[in-house]
């Protein structure tokens, strides 16, 4: 029976390096192997070998005690000869890893030796394909629809505001802030066209507006928005009415505050 004091016996050995100057001038080599100690080497110049007196070392920099002349110089990285266990291939499976936790199909080894899921803590995920893409701009886009509970006991699909517009209709159009939209038409008196941006899937949509803006509180004169039958996916059509509750009257007019938002 074979008994071994300290580590096990390597299985294979490294052969030492030799690096061989013949044109060098100067104090200085640079060495093929950066090293940490003098007694990492065996310098040789002119075939005499060198005390480790005569020579100092720093990483990849050899400096001699004299100045060389094309002489011959010969250096044997001896701190390289060291022995090592090479694995046969595939020979190392899980159980010869040393990590904690336990390894599995769904998660992975971090750099500080221990398994970790592979997902979000919190987030569940069985999707086979990419659901959420985010740009280089920070931008978030999902191929499919997003549910979430708002407070309601339930999740639910969440429907999207596709298009919005605010924009003063008197005088000269000009609009305060939008999405979706590109421009408005001022048709004639309150007749206008809201242009989208981006289409909107299908003429299925629906257009919102703002409410019963208040126009004037001392005659009682309110606006409202009239929505056509959407027939266009690039673009829709609306009218805003004045209404006067003391005339009582309703007058298709130009109107100072016009909000709408369409949802698909």
């Amino acid at each position: 029976m074979n008994s071994f004091i300290g580590n096990q016996p390597a299985t294979s050995f490294e052969s030492p390096k030799k690096q061989v100057s013949t044109s060098n001038s100067g104090t200085t080599i640079t060495l093929d192997y950066p090293v940490t100690s003098v007694a990492d080497i065996r310098l040789t110049i002119n075939a005499v070998v060198q005390s480790y007196d005569n020579y100092s070392v720093s990483g990849s920099t050899l400096t001699v005690g004299g100045t060389l002349n094309n002489d011959r110089v010969e250096i044997l990285f001896v701190g390289r000869t060291y022995g090592s266990i090479v694995p046969s291939d595939a020979s190392v499976g899980l159980n010869q890893l040393s990590a904690t936790g336990t390894p599995s199909s769904s998660n992975f080894l971090r750099g500080d030796n221990s398994w970790a899921s592979a997902g979000v803590s919190g987030i569940d995920s069985s999707a086979d394909a990419t659901a959420i893409t985010i740009d280089s701009s920070e931008n978030v886009s999902m191929s499919q629809n997003l549910s979430f509970n708002s407070g309601f006991g339930s999740a639910t699909t969440v429907f999207g505001c596709r298009a919005w517009v605010n924009f003063n209709g008197t005088g000269t159009l000009a609009v305060r802030n939008s999405g979706n939209v590109s421009s408005v038409t001022d048709n004639t008196t309150g007749s206008y066209t809201v242009n989208f941006s981006t289409n909107m899937p299908d003429v299925n949509f629906v257009g919102v507006d703002g409410g019963g803006m208040i126009e004037s509180t001392a005659n009682q004169q309110f606006n409202k928005v009239a929505m056509s039958l959407p027939d266009n996916v690039g673009n829709h059509d609306i009218e805003t009415r004045l209404i006067d509750n003391d005339a009582p009257s309703v007058a298709q007019s130009d109107l100072n505050i016009v909000q709408v938002a369409y949802f698909r």
